[in-house]
């Protein structure tokens, strides 16, 4: 990885994405206006956390009706028509590079969709959620080219290892393959993110890439599920999924970001496979053990050292840039 500028992006980003990065002018804290103030922007990042992996638990209920591959359409769908309603991107101006990159953003973020929804119709929310963060994680490491790193790495899989119980059957082999796959594809969106928010005004590139990844689910969910995407009930809360996952945390992310800086925001995001766990818990009645407790614990700490070490390894090395937030459009 040779662009400085993704491997910054890539730092502050550890445990989040998508591209809010290109809707303004983020990380740009707040004038001192005492301590409600300073705590107002944490708790949007906090309800934007709460708002996707509710809207996530929210999709595992609706997957007996649609089947996990229609739930990912109507998700995108509403999601991709939201933000062309709402960005209204110019079409015309872009080089045929710049349609590459939104392609490529469009694929990685229908991909890493897909097989997230796969695994949290196979394995536990959290569990799915902790598995899908070392995709993540591991673009920080080796993007810092640090060895502090090598610690959170390790940690990180002292995590995995005790989630899976010492063998991923305990998991379902398969939905923890799905997870560790949407993991390597959310480090792609975060580098395409990354690439089209300094190609693109705005959100433009994001709707663009949003009807992208609906266009390429469209068939995967009709041969899944058929005329079911458009029985009523179903549609009704697959554009609940679609507000809950997308359009809230965006907005709550978009208005934080103003008023905290990015690393403060990526460390935030560190704490989403908990989040995903309690939202499992209290909608999916997903109960965790108390080694998969500590397993989760395990992996957000490694999350959090990753992004606050390789926030200081760029300070120190002057190329720390104000950088947004990249919310991820999976669970």
């Amino acid at each position: 990885m040779n662009d400085q500028g993704t491997a910054a992006e890539s730092a502050a980003a550890v445990a989040v994405p998508e591209a809010v990065a290109a809707l303004g002018e983020p990380g740009v804290p707040a004038p001192a206006g005492g301590r409600r103030a300073a705590l107002a922007p944490v708790a949007l990042v906090v309800a934007g956390g709460l708002s996707v992996q509710f809207g996530a638990a929210v999709a595992v209920l609706l997957m007996p009706k649609a089947g996990a591959l229609g739930v990912v359409t109507l998700r995108l769908a509403a999601a991709a028509l939201v933000l062309l309603v709402v960005c209204r991107p110019k079409l015309r101006g872009h080089s045929r590079a710049d349609w590459g990159t939104v392609l490529a953003f469009g694929v990685a973020m229908g991909a890493m969709n897909t097989l997230f929804y796969q695994a949290a119709d196979r394995i536990p929310l959290g569990a799915a959620v902790t598995l899908e963060v070392l995709g993540p994680l591991a673009l920080s490491v080796f993007a810092s080219r640090r060895l502090v790193n090598v610690v959170w790495a390790a940690l990180a899989l002292g995590g995995v290892l005790l989630l899976s119980g010492g063998g991923f059957d305990r998991l379902d082999p398969v939905g923890a393959a799905y997870a560790l796959g949407a993991g390597a594809m959310w480090a792609a969106y975060i580098i395409f993110s990354a690439r089209t928010g300094r190609r693109f005004p705005q959100a433009d590139g994001l709707a663009m890439a949003m009807v992208v990844a609906a266009l390429l689910s469209l068939p995967l969910g009709i041969m899944e599920s058929g005329s079911k995407l458009l029985v009523p009930s179903t549609l009704g809360l697959g554009a609940a999924v679609a507000v809950l996952s997308s359009v809230l945390p965006y907005t709550l992310e978009l208005m934080a970001l103003r008023r905290l800086p990015a690393p403060t925001f990526a460390i935030l995001m560190s704490l989403e496979p908990a989040i995903a766990a309690t939202a499992g818990f209290l909608i999916l009645d997903q109960a965790l053990s108390t080694t998969d407790a500590l397993a989760i614990a395990l992996v957000i700490g490694a999350s959090m050292g990753a992004v606050r070490s390789q926030v200081r390894g760029l300070r120190k090395s002057g190329g720390l840039r104000k950088s947004g937030g990249l919310r991820k459009s999976g669970g």
